[in-house]
């Protein structure tokens, strides 16, 4: 029997633009990248409101809120439901839920309604394998050139780490800004890796000359301090 042939949409990939789109959201029309001209941007999808574990997700991103827009980082949400069903759970949230000593919680950063699938298409954010009708947990960190610079996918039933998200956009920034590599588990302010010699020579100088701002534990991983930031 001939498998039927499937059209599925390719998923945009690392260091390629992320999909130009229009759609409405609970802050208005959103013009994708026009909007975000200069920022980073953390673009991520939610399987629907009024569901438990996307309820934790958006009170645990709308408290750290501050902290992305100090990284210059827009966040942006998207889910396949509509922007009045959008605003009325993040009402709901703030008027009814309380979570780890978080009550009270204002939701306000955009939350896209996609209701065609238009968007989380493009994305790849619809993956039928888990549900044809809702979008799984996808991230997209994307630079102020609307770059894709990192992905990542959770399933339905499993949270995201807000503080992971925190530290991948500060991993990612001072790779830009350093031209550095970061190392398991960094942390700011943890000892960042230089870019390997590209040659011989180059490697046996970078080894001899550790200790003067930075140490090598063999020509290929050698490890420096950022400056502080002032």
């Amino acid at each position: 029997t001939p498998m039927c042939n499937h059209h599925i949409p390719r998923l945009p990939l690392i260091g390629e633009s992320a999909p130009a789109f229009t759609a409405d959201s609970t802050q208005g029309k959103i013009c994708f990248p026009e909007d975000y001209s200069g920022r980073w941007v953390l673009f991520f999808s939610h399987p629907g409101d009024f569901t438990p574990v996307c309820t934790t997700e958006f009170m645990a991103l709308a408290q750290a809120a501050p902290e992305f827009t100090r990284l210059n980082c827009e966040l942006l949400g998207l889910s396949v439901d509509s922007t009045p069903s959008h605003i009325a759970w993040l009402r709901t949230i703030q008027e009814r839920i309380r979570y780890r000593g978080q009550a009270s919680v204002e939701v306000r950063f955009p939350v896209i309604s996609d209701l065609g699938m238009a968007v989380a298409t493009r994305y790849g954010m619809v993956h039928p394998g888990s549900s044809g009708t809702q979008t799984v947990r996808a991230v997209f960190v994307i630079d102020p050139q609307a770059t894709i610079r990192a992905i990542l996918f959770y399933p339905m039933s499993t949270g995201r780490s807000v503080p992971e998200l925190l530290r991948l956009l500060q991993a990612l920034q001072a790779a830009d800004e350093h031209k550095i590599a970061t190392p398991v588990d960094w942390q700011p302010g943890d000892d960042v890796i230089i870019p390997p010699p590209g040659s011989c020579g180059l490697a046996s100088e970078r080894v001899q000359k550790a200790g003067d701002g930075y140490t090598c534990l063999d020509w290929f991983l050698c490890l420096r301090k950022l400056p502080r930031r002032s």
